[in-house]
């Protein structure tokens, strides 16, 4: 693996954040159109740098981000996160940067008193369902159909686990 670094996203991040994401974009596992110009920003009032945790290279380079966040606003879920964006640079792809963010993300969520992590991916996006499994997640639930995507209807899968170490 080539030596690559996480640390919390800083304001700064925005345009490199905002490039990854058009440039990973893909109907594997985005739900949204493929971003056009004008962009909109990657942190608002919703996404604050705080949720984020980037890969770099050692030049300093972007190369990954996993994005926590509280599921929702209720006072009694505040011990979830939810991964709410995870991408890895194609280039990058093979060298473990995806497994380094999740335990990454198990880490900090734990620090800041979580102790369960949840996501959704799209049920035909294999390559992150097996990442996802190997790290411990199992399918929660399972909403048929719940998408219409590129002509056919997708499953959104509820993933979760337990962070107790």
């Amino acid at each position: 693996m080539t030596e690559s670094h996480i640390r919390s996203a800083r304001p700064a991040d925005e345009a490199a954040l905002g490039a990854l994401d058009r440039d990973t974009w893909s109907l594997l596992h985005s739900v949204q159109p493929r971003p056009e110009p004008p962009y909109a920003p990657v942190f608002d009032a919703q996404n604050r740098p705080e949720e984020v945790l980037v890969a770099e290279d050692a030049d300093g380079t972007l190369v990954g981000y996993i994005r926590l966040a509280l599921p929702t606003a209720l006072a009694c879920n505040r011990h979830v996160r939810q991964i709410q964006g995870f991408a890895v640079a194609d280039r990058a792809r093979g060298r473990g940067i995806g497994r380094a963010l999740l335990r990454a993300a198990f880490d900090e969520a734990r620090r800041q008193g979580a102790v369960r992590m949840t996501l959704r991916v799209l049920d035909h996006n294999q390559p992150a369902r097996s990442l996802y499994e190997s790290e411990g997640f199992a399918v929660e639930g399972v909403l048929p159909g719940e998408l219409y995507l590129d002509g056919r209807y997708v499953d959104d899968v509820l993933m979760g686990r337990s962070l107790d170490t």
